[in-house]
């Protein structure tokens, strides 16, 4: 059953983020009270294997809806192939000063410059030790918005050590827009001594515990070529697991017109896709197979995830086609890539 397309029009005349709130609350009292049928999407067993993790099927749910991973077990239940939470850092923060998301229904978009506002990784995995959910589990990690560049790499290791025992992979976010200088972190001698320790410690770590948890690399849709094989060439020569394409754009030009424009944070939704489609095909040329991409970043209709498929990619995510179209998406994506 398809109730969401009587839902959007109430959510839609609340504030963006008051509305995000509403409705995870609503999804977790219908998780608990035995309704999430009612959301679910259906004929959702399509699974494939990557990175030695068994998915369901190859559609999830994108960083960023369920940050502190409050929500597991009620946003599993609409029928994902695997969740990822976060971003989460080392210390609680509170974001960046409201309002920091906007709708753009017109291009079917959504502009936000949240910063990582989240309650710290240790709440983060409290949750994720009561949460039911047995499906693969993305943990994204970021770092506090008041760490010095030069020291990222400790938020990261920290974020790595802590989420290792609990996650499913893995997520390394160096992507968002919405951090002073984060961005700055997939550039020359920057990521290559961030991967660096991170790839020493995920090995580390691997002894330690007894079990490999993938490491994937999550990068911005307005890289250059030349950027894109340069990090194309770290992930391959220190043998990461994966690589999702793409965060939010910084780039205006598809709603020049529009009275947002000015504002600033990333641009997600339908603006996106061509350019994350553009990343997602350059970095599969790339890479030449050695790693899997994990397509996101425009995703809002069966057709949009079939071109990421085709591009390259293994898996997609969404998260603004989930606020536009809602899970019934996950079974038109699912029909279209299996065709």
């Amino acid at each position: 059953m398809n109730i969401y397309p009587l839902l959007r029009p109430l959510l839609f005349q609340l504030d963006p983020e008051r509305a995000h709130h509403i409705t995870l609350e609503g999804l977790k009292q219908a998780y608990q009270s035995g309704l999430s049928p009612l959301f679910k999407a259906q004929n959702t067993e399509q699974p494939i294997e990557v990175m030695g993790l068994h998915f369901d099927n190859p559609v999830g749910l994108a960083a960023g809806l369920d940050k502190n991973g409050d929500y597991i077990d009620a946003l599993a239940a609409l029928g994902f192939g695997f969740i990822e939470i976060g971003t989460v850092t080392p210390r609680p923060q509170p974001g960046n000063p409201k309002p920091r998301l906007f709708r753009l229904p017109e291009h079917q978009a959504i502009l936000n410059r949240m910063g990582f506002n989240n309650k710290g990784i240790d709440h983060l995995i409290e949750q994720v030790k009561q949460a039911c959910f047995r499906g693969v589990l993305g943990i994204n990690i970021g770092k506090n918005f008041d760490t010095p560049l030069e020291k990222a790499v400790d938020d990261y290791l920290i974020g790595l050590e802590k989420s290792y025992p609990y996650a499913s992979y893995i997520t390394i976010n160096i992507s968002s827009p919405n951090t002073k200088n984060l961005r700055k972190l997939q550039q020359g001698e920057e990521i290559s001594r961030l991967l660096l320790a991170l790839k020493d410690t995920q090995l580390r770590l691997q002894q330690q515990h007894g079990h490999y948890v993938p490491l994937v690399v999550k990068i911005a849709p307005d890289l250059n070529d030349d950027e894109i094989q340069h990090i194309a060439s770290l992930l391959k020569s220190l043998a990461i697991d994966g690589v999702i394409a793409t965060n939010t754009t910084i780039e205006r030009t598809a709603i020049a017109d529009h009275p947002l424009a000015s504002e600033n944070g990333g641009l997600s939704g339908a603006p996106v896709k061509e350019k994350s489609t553009t990343v997602v095909k350059k970095m599969a040329e790339e890479l030449g197979g050695a790693l899997p991409i994990i397509a996101a970043g425009g995703i809002l209709s069966g057709q949009d995830a079939k071109e990421k498929i085709e591009a390259g990619a293994k898996l997609v995510q969404i998260y603004s086609g989930l606020i536009y179209r809602g899970p019934h998406l996950i079974t038109e994506i699912l029909k279209a890539i299996s065709r």
